[in-house]
Parts: structure tokens; sequence; C-alpha cells
């Protein structure tokens, strides 16, 4: 019996060059409005006889994130998706560093096609040659159109989203980040709008960790710089982690400002850990500091299930386990539920 399809939606194609390179068309389609928790099938294009499926994230709690950095296109790269192909998980979301060029597209495909993939540009994106191409983050601005304007940011090298009482911030570690930056000014904002009361989790994704014990990438401009310029911002909005990549491990922090345990600050997670081709990074500083509580160099992905509005579970798995095994693992309560790190809160109306 022939499928029925009673919705359509029309978007546009277009392309793009780098040096010598030209691309493929690409095609971009906004579709919606949907409805939460629910599997639609659909074909890209009317003569297209490939049928996928999507599901929609749910409208409350309980939501399941991946995270997972530095994915790369190796045989860990492979592992690393077989073991979230095996999840039953309702958002990917990528601090940086996707591709590396090549087949990207099509290792990916099979699990992108299924479920919403957020995404925020790493070094491995940067394109800028002086002169010869001034323009940076072209492939990524062509390929990966995340909705800035909906959050009325002017770039899409940073943005956010909010799904089943989430607040999702996404920043850009490549692009101007400096008190008087438009990045700057937009995190402001966007800060600034966030209602706890109907998103009372908020997390914050960078590609260049604030937060690293590892020898490798230490005192970084993106890291540093970034962290100098924006941390009073996060710290006073109660973010409740901070999720990075960048280093090719894994490295769980206490919440923690200025360098310092602190109980109203965020947990800084570094997950870059996808399965690059430079591989992992196992040199750590020691001894090893009370506010970093768990560190390996191993490829991975990360799970944080957020369970309802003042509890999460995060949880970090290591692909060369034969089995599925959960490495680290720790409950998160949710700031703007502990009356000690109390910030103002905006209600509707």
């Amino acid at each position: 019996m022939e499928e029925t399809y009673n919705l359509s939606a029309i978007g546009r194609a277009y392309s793009y060059n780098y040096l010598i390179y030209q691309s493929g068309e690409i095609h971009d389609v906004v579709i919606g409005p949907l409805i939460p928790n629910t599997i639609y099938y659909y074909r890209c294009g009317s003569n297209s006889d490939r049928v996928f499926s999507f599901k929609t994230p749910p409208a409350q709690f309980p939501i399941k994130f991946v995270v997972v950095g530095d994915l790369g296109q190796t045989g860990w790269t492979a592992t690393t998706l077989n073991h979230i192909a095996a999840l039953n998980y309702d958002v990917m979301l990528l601090p940086g560093d996707l591709a590396y060029a090549n087949s990207f597209g099509q290792i990916v495909e099979p699990l992108e096609s299924r479920r919403p993939w957020m995404v925020t540009q790493g070094n491995h994106e940067i394109e800028y040659i002086p002169i010869l191409y001034p323009e940076s983050f072209a492939a990524y601005n062509a390929r990966w159109h995340m909705p800035f304007e909906e959050s009325g940011s002017t770039s899409n090298l940073y943005y956010s989203f909010e799904v089943a009482g989430v607040h999702v911030i996404m920043l850009g570690s490549y692009t101007k980040f400096g008190r008087e930056s438009d990045q700057y000014k937009w995190l402001q904002y966007d800060l600034a709008k966030v209602d706890r009361n109907r998103t009372p989790w908020l997390i914050v994704f960078v590609h260049a960790p604030w937060y690293t014990k590892n020898i490798d990438h230490q005192l970084e401009f993106a890291s540093v710089g970034m962290k100098y310029a924006m941390e009073d911002l996060i710290y006073k909005a109660r973010v409740d982690v901070v999720f990075a990549g960048h280093i090719h491990s894994y490295e769980r922090f206490n919440r923690a400002y200025v360098e310092k345990a602190n109980k109203c600050g965020p947990v800084h997670i570094t997950i870059g850990d996808g399965g690059n081709r430079e591989g992992l990074t196992s040199n750590y500083i020691y001894p090893q500091r009370d506010i970093s509580l768990f560190r390996e160099a191993s490829f991975g992905h990360g799970g944080f299930v957020v369970v309802n509005e003042t509890h999460a579970s995060w949880s970090w798995h290591r692909n060369q386990d034969d089995e599925f095994v959960i490495a680290d693992n720790v409950w998160l309560k949710s700031l703007s539920s502990n009356p000690a790190c109390a910030v103002e809160t905006r209600k509707k109306g």
C-alpha cells in the first residue's frame, strides 16, 4: 500500500565554495509546528523513494540528552555512534569539532535523520586563511543552520533554545566574546529573559573548556579569554552545567567559580572524546585538585537525563568496555531549586 503524506514544506537550495572546493546542492527546510513526543515519517523531495523517521522531543520532563564532542570520523567514531544508536534518547548535543570534513554527513545520517542534533562550532570548523579566504565557518554555517534568529542572535555561531523545561545556550569559542562584542551582549540579553519557573534547568555549551587539568590546550585564549569575559555572567545566572569539548579526554569538575569549589557555580564537564583523528590526550596535571573529581583519557559519550524540575542524572560511557558500562555517574540538583543560590526569576504575564 502506498504511503500518504499529508504535510509538506518548501525550503531553499544553495551551495558554497572554499578555495577550489565547490559543494553540492544543500537543501534547508524548516518544518513544523510538530507534536511533541511523536514519530513522523518523511521524504526529502517528492521523487525520492527513501523514507526516514524522526521523533520529536517531549514537551515535559523527563528528557534524555546525549552529549558528545570532537566526533570526527574514525573507528572510534563508529563505536561511539553505535553505542548512541542503541539508546532511546531525545536530543543530541555537540560542543564543536563535528566533521573533520570529508564524508561526515553520510556517516551521521542514520542517527541525525531520526533525532534533533543541536551543535556549536569548534576549531575544526574554522576555515579562515588571511587574504585567500577571509570568511570563516562557511561550511558550518551552510550545513548546520541552527535556530539563532529565533533566540534573538545575529549569528549562527551562538544561539539558544528551550526544550522540555531546559534552556540550552550554545556559545562560539572562536568568534568575538569580549565585553563589547555582539556575542557577550546577546548572552546578557538571553540570560536576562530566562524564566526558571518555565525552564528550571539552564545549561551552556562551549568548545574550548574554561576548566581543565589536562596539559593539552592550557592557556589558550579561546578558553581563558572567554572564561575571563563571561564567567561572571554564567555564575550570576546560576547556570547548572557547562559542557565543553576540545580536550580529547573526559573530565568532570565540582561546582566551581574562579577556580574554587562553589555550591552556586556550574558543574564543568569536558567531553571532547567522541572519536577524533588526533588521538587521546592522556597527560594530566598532578596532583589532582579537589575540584577535578573524575578524569580519564578514553573515547566515549555522555548521557544527561533531566528527570524533573530538581534532579538530573549525568553518566559517561567508555567505548572500550565490551559491555555497556557507566564509568562515571552523578546526580545533580538544579540551582533554581537551591534557596542558597536564589536568582531572580520572571513569571509570564
